[in-house]
Order: C-alpha cells, then structure tokens, then sequence
C-alpha cells in the first residue's frame, strides 16, 4: 500500500475512533461544554446528522449510527479499490 493510501487508512479509522467515542458519550451524562466534548462533537456531528434524518428507530434504540459505519466502510472500501 503507498503511503497516501496508508494515511487515508489512518484518517478513517481516527474517524471511526471519534464516532465511537461520541456514541458511547450520548449513552452516559458528560459536561457538553468541556472543550474536548465539543470539539469531538463539532467533528463527528455533521456526519452523523446525515443519518439522525433517516428514521432507523426501532423500540426505541437508534440505529442511525449503525448506519453511518456501514456507510463509512462501504466509502473507505471504495476508495482503497480505487487507489490500489
């Protein structure tokens, strides 16, 4: 793999960290203000507003987030066929 490649890799998966991250926080009461909590938001909000607008609810559990990882695989996937 050239390394343009290897740093796109990269750029996903510190992506994908920051999704988990955001999810695993809406579940538990955190301080939305702290600076981390909002720059982690600013990051990952945008993307995963895309999704909140799909209504992927089922007994009460979103699953939009799912979505978006599914989404974001099939993205990373393509790319790397792309390139390679």
């Amino acid at each position: 793999m050239n390394t343009f490649a290897q740093s796109l890799d990269y750029l996903f998966r510190i992506f994908e960290f920051l999704l988990v991250i955001q999810i695993i926080l809406s579940w538990i009461p955190h301080n939305y203000y702290h600076p981390l909590a909002r720059l982690l938001n600013m990051v990952t909000e945008p993307y995963l507003k895309l999704f909140r607008q799909i209504p992927v609810q089922y007994g009460g559990i979103d699953f939009s987030p799912l979505l978006a990882f599914f989404v974001l695989g099939f993205i990373r996937d393509t790319l790397f066929r792309i390139l390679i």
